[in-house]
Formats: structure tokens, sequence, C-alpha cells
């Protein structure tokens, strides 16, 4: 009589792959911290250096105000006792952000990109690099463009027989930083409409079409983007939403070439 064999000892493979999973887990969240670290220090540094520029980036603020009436200085003021305080350390803190915003996004990359394919790697750093670039000329076209003849209707807005301005600091700052920071984020979308047609949601075809939808949407955006109701101001932030709108879809067409 043939005797059955003797059972096989269990495979101890499955604790060393937890092991194994759970050492690389560690690792992954070493390098996180170490990356987050970096970040939050070159924030700091970038802190350090706004607040000692402080008054500089007020000033450079009010140029577009300034730029109404050159021969005429631009004053703000403050009402209560905390407000220039309050509003100077909101502008460093905010600069420390912009400063430090390269190097975190330069640890962010170096964090994802070991898990991303080469081709993953290439969409990821182009995206990034255009949005920074578009972003970039957003900001510079609200503040070299848009501002001063924004400024110059609401300053002047009445002659000033009904009532004279006198801005607070902090209405005007967080006025101009919030116009320049959403004029950045309108200059976004060449890659939101690349993406779009990239990913079969619409074709070029139906973006091309959509045309008169894309110039009313534009003229939106640029009423809530901007604070004034004349013509001249919103159409000198529709026009170039309205340039990226087709350069997104010129864009669409490459990128479904190229697949």
């Amino acid at each position: 009589m043939t005797q059955a064999a003797p059972p096989e000892p269990a495979s101890e493979a499955p604790e060393e792959v937890s092991t194994e999973r759970y050492m690389t887990l560690l690792e992954h969240l070493e390098e996180l911290r170490f990356r987050l670290f970096i970040s939050a220090l070159f924030i700091v540094i970038g802190l350090g250096i706004s607040v000692y520029f402080g008054q500089d980036i007020i000033e450079f603020l009010k140029k577009p105000a300034e730029a109404r009436n050159p021969n005429s200085e631009f004053e703000l003021q403050f009402i209560e006792p905390f407000e220039l305080f309050v509003t100077y350390f909101r502008v460093s803190l905010l600069g420390g952000l912009i400063l430090g915003m390269p190097m975190m996004v330069y640890q962010g990359l170096r964090f994802v990109s070991p898990g991303l394919a080469s081709n993953e790697r290439r969409w990821l750093y182009a995206t990034v690099f255009g949005t920074f670039l578009l972003f970039l000329g957003g900001v510079a076209f609200a503040y070299y463009v848009a501002l001063p003849p924004a400024m110059d209707f609401l300053l002047n807005f009445g002659d000033g027989e009904i009532a004279q301005p006198n801005i607070r600091v902090g209405s005007y700052v967080d006025f101009v930083t919030r116009l320049l920071f959403w004029t950045g984020v309108a200059f976004q979308t060449p890659l939101v409409v690349m993406y779009l047609s990239r990913f079969g949601i619409v074709t070029p075809g139906q973006l091309l079409r959509w045309w008169r939808f894309a110039l009313v949407a534009a003229f939106v955006v640029a009423a809530i983007v901007t604070p004034t109701i004349d013509p001249v101001t919103q159409s000198l932030v529709a026009g170039p939403i309205i340039v990226l709108y087709f350069l997104g879809i010129i864009l669409g067409v490459l990128v479904r070439r190229s697949r």
C-alpha cells in the first residue's frame, strides 16, 4: 500500500513579501517627509526675504494705480490699528509662498516621478512647465495691461465730484492680488482645452464649432475676473482668453496626431 507523501512545509514567501512592502512604504514615507521638510525650509527662507522687502512689494503693487496719473502720488490708508501690520504679513506670506513654489514643485516631481513611465514623466514635466509659463504670463498681462486702465476707470469714476478715493491698504492689496491670481488661472485655458481633446472628451472639431460659446464664456470670465464694467478693460482680458482657446485647439490637434 502506497503511503501518502508528507505535506510540504508552509511557504514563508507571503511573510517576506509583506515585510518587503512594509519596508518600501516606510521608505516612501521617509522620502515624503524629507521632501516636505525641504519645501517648508525654502518657504521659510522666502518668507524672510519677503518680510525684508515687504514695503517694496506693496509699492510695486501700487504702480498700476499710480500709472493713471504719474504726476500725483497714490496714497493708501489704514483705519484699524492692526490693518497695516496684517496686510504687511499677508504680503510677506504670499511672497514666501511664491518664492518657495519652484522648490515645492521640484520636490513634488522628484517624489512622484520614480513611479511613472518615461512618457508619463515627459507629459508631467511639460504640463508643469506650461502651467508655470501660462500663469506667469497671465499675471504679467494683468499687472501691465489690464490693471492700469481698470484702476483709471474705478478711481476716476464720477470725476471726483461724488467722492474722493481714499483706499484702505488691505482692500487694495486684496483686490490686486486676487485679480493677478485669477487672471493667471484664466490663462490655463489652452492646457484645459488640450487635455479635453487628448482624453477624447471632446474633439478639436467640436471645440472649433463651439467658438461662439467660447467667445461668450471668455467675456463672462473677464467680467468675473475684472472689477470694471467698461468694455475696454473686459475686452483686454477676454481677447487673450479667446486666443488661448484657439491655441488649445491647435495643441489638441497636434496631440491627437501624435498618439
